[in-house]
């Protein structure tokens, strides 16, 4: 039957001689040479080709070839398999999104009970996206927008379908307003946890700020302890060489305040501990008091800025939130490792498909990459 006018084809049936890479064999470069009916059909006039299911969507390939060079790409860089396998870097990156293309649709319907919602960096000079992760699954399923507005959010939410946005039932997000209103309107039924790691990027900032103070203050020897030990004071200290130790007892030894100071930041991650919105908050007024006569200004403006998204970290301490709340920030760590082995490729669609697939599975060897 045409699948252009719906008739049976009457027209004129000839063949054509075709040409495909297979597989290599011993090394050898494999070529198949076949031919191929064609009818064109008397009714509309339209040539169609006889279909093969053992060739690729790009029909210059076996499917098994294109399901090989595809598999590459997920542990190689595009640039490394076309030179391994003598492909153009366009014909690599045509395979990999059949590859990856087929991952995704094997992943099935997106229904999240748990997601985070964070950005990403794409290139230089504030140039965001926004990426969406299933925190139960451990991968991103989602990312695109503009930037990081509220709009570029809701755009998830969109696609989702709104009776999969009713059944989501915790979001970890940063404490960026339009994320928060974004969620708080698409998703009314989920409960809003701030990530532990932004608060905390908070608090460093604010250690940093009373170390650049203690500098600016103090004179001759005693700003010496503290010259060069930014990373020192604020990397953790598992982390540290014996060295960096050493050099982190010497530098609190020699001021209290920046003590104090470390000590306070240490601590506070406690707070996501607690298993009851009691026992926190209990933990923070303590918190809060041991800065009293302290003359830490950093560290009371990140007290007041908790109180005003307390119910956003007390959240955490119900059971059914007890999420993984690092996640967020590994996955990003990961995302951005991808970007670096897509540099090159200015297709952003490209790129979202990378990052979502490599998350997935690989594909089986007797997998289709267009099922028909």
């Amino acid at each position: 039957m045409c699948s252009n006018c719906g008739q049976r084809c009457r027209g004129r049936y000839d063949q054509r001689r075709c040409r495909v890479r297979d597989l290599r064999v011993a090394g050898w470069m494999v070529y198949l040479e076949f031919e191929r009916w064609r009818v064109r059909c008397s009714g509309c006039g339209g040539v169609h080709v006889e279909r093969l299911d053992w060739l690729a969507q790009n029909p210059r390939y076996t499917e098994r070839f294109a399901l090989h060079v595809g598999r590459l790409c997920t542990s190689m860089s595009n640039k490394a398999v076309a030179e391994l396998e003598r492909l153009h870097d366009s014909t690599v990156k045509d395979l990999s999104k059949l590859y990856m293309q087929e991952q995704v649709r094997r992943a099935g319907r997106l229904r999240p009970r748990a997601i985070g919602i964070d950005e990403i960096a794409v290139r230089k000079g504030h140039d965001y996206r926004v990426v969406v992760s299933d925190l139960d699954q451990g991968r991103p399923i989602w990312m695109g927008g503009n930037g990081r507005t509220q709009a570029d959010v809701e755009q998830f939410f969109a696609q989702l379908g709104s009776k999969a946005s009713d059944g989501i039932e915790l979001v970890v997000i940063d404490m960026w307003r339009p994320f928060r209103n974004a969620v708080r309107d698409k998703a009314p039924n989920a409960a809003i946890v701030f990530d532990k790691f932004h608060i905390m990027r908070h608090l460093s900032k604010a250690l940093d700020q009373v170390r650049r103070d203690e500098y600016r203050r103090l004179q001759g020897k005693d700003r010496s302890w503290i010259k060069g030990q930014r990373y020192t004071l604020l990397s953790a200290r598992e982390n540290l060489t014996l060295e960096g130790r050493q050099a982190l007892k010497k530098l609190l030894a020699a001021n209290r305040r920046l003590n104090t100071a470390y000590l306070l930041k240490e601590s506070f991650g406690q707070l996501w501990s607690y298993r009851t919105e009691r026992g926190a908050r209990a933990f923070f007024e303590r918190w809060k008091q041991s800065l009293r006569w302290q003359r830490l200004e950093p560290y009371r403006k990140f007290a007041e800025m908790i109180e005003r998204h307390w119910d956003g970290i007390a959240a955490y301490c119900r059971p059914e939130n007890k999420v993984s709340l690092g996640m967020v920030e590994g996955l990003n760590n990961k995302i951005r490792v991808i970007q670096r082995s897509a540099y090159g490729y200015r297709d952003e669609d490209y790129l979202r498909l990378k990052v979502i697939a490599s998350f997935l599975p690989p594909l089986p060897e007797n997998a289709r990459l267009h099922p028909h």
